[in-house]
């Protein structure tokens, strides 16, 4: 299925969630699919919106499903923000945050920490201990002129009860709260998958984006001039599709149909 697209894809950019698993079960064999992906010759980054894990738990879970990656090939919103904001302040400095482990590690490391006041910036992922403490600081700060950035804009995420409040339900609140639309980090913006790009070191057209949400996966990777493919083991159906204005370059089952 790869061998029909020209030129040539040297690189895969993979999401997480509904392409190689589905909540705690993986979707195939997983060993299987990165041996294959080895076997190819492909270079590989996995890309998530999701801020709140590190890359090294990231890691960790795939390695519980049988599959071996290193931290350095995950990249998730929370890295993406931090590249961001490093490439403004490339000295660091203090930042007012809204989010859990994965973003307070991510800025950590490139030289960023909380405060809540004179901060270079105000930086909003999914908390799942936001309040109206940290909401009445966010508006403070953004209305006395802080730039406000989001990871992403995903409203709401599937558990097992049923969708839960997202990232981008803690965004609107603050957006609501001090007038100010974020800057959005994460898909379907491109900016994550050009700094997928960046670690690669291939062009948009050689790289495939991989997902299973039309309007996240393969609207980010079309917006940053990559080549994509939708596999169905997640959100997005055939069904989608037929109302789909831009439609995927490949469509698979799953990822090891892609991979042929």
């Amino acid at each position: 299925m790869l061998s029909s697209l020209q030129p040539k894809i040297r690189a895969l950019v993979l999401d997480m969630d509904g392409v190689l698993w589905r909540g705690s079960q993986p979707v195939g064999d997983l060993a299987a699919v990165f041996a294959r992906i080895e076997m190819l010759g492909l270079k590989v980054i996995c890309a998530t919106n999701n801020s709140t894990s590190t890359p090294e738990q990231f890691a960790e879970k795939l390695a519980g499903m049988g599959a071996q990656l290193a931290p350095q090939f995950i990249l998730n919103s929370a890295l993406a923000a931090a590249h961001y904001l490093k490439r403004q302040h490339p000295e660091g400095g203090p930042v007012f945050l809204v989010g859990e482990i994965g973003l307070m590690q991510a800025l950590q490391e490139s030289g960023f920490w909380q405060a809540e006041k004179d901060v270079l910036a105000v930086v909003a992922g999914m908390d799942r201990q936001f309040s109206y403490a940290k909401l009445a600081a966010a508006t403070r700060l953004i209305r006395n002129g802080a730039p406000f950035i989001g990871t992403n804009p995903d409203k709401t995420f599937p558990t097992p009860d049923g969708l839960a409040p997202g990232s981008g339900s803690m965004l609107a609140a603050i957006e609501a709260a001090s007038g100010v639309i974020p800057t959005i980090i994460g898909k379907p913006f491109p900016y994550l998958y050009q700094v997928a790009l960046e670690r690669l070191g291939t062009s948009p057209m050689e790289t495939l984006a991989v997902g299973d949400r039309l309007e996240t996966d393969i609207l980010g990777g079309q917006r940053a001039g990559m080549r994509t493919a939708l596999v169905l083991s997640g959100v997005s159906s055939r069904y989608d599709l037929a109302d789909w204005a831009s439609p995927p370059d490949l469509v698979a089952t799953d990822l090891s149909e892609l991979l042929g």
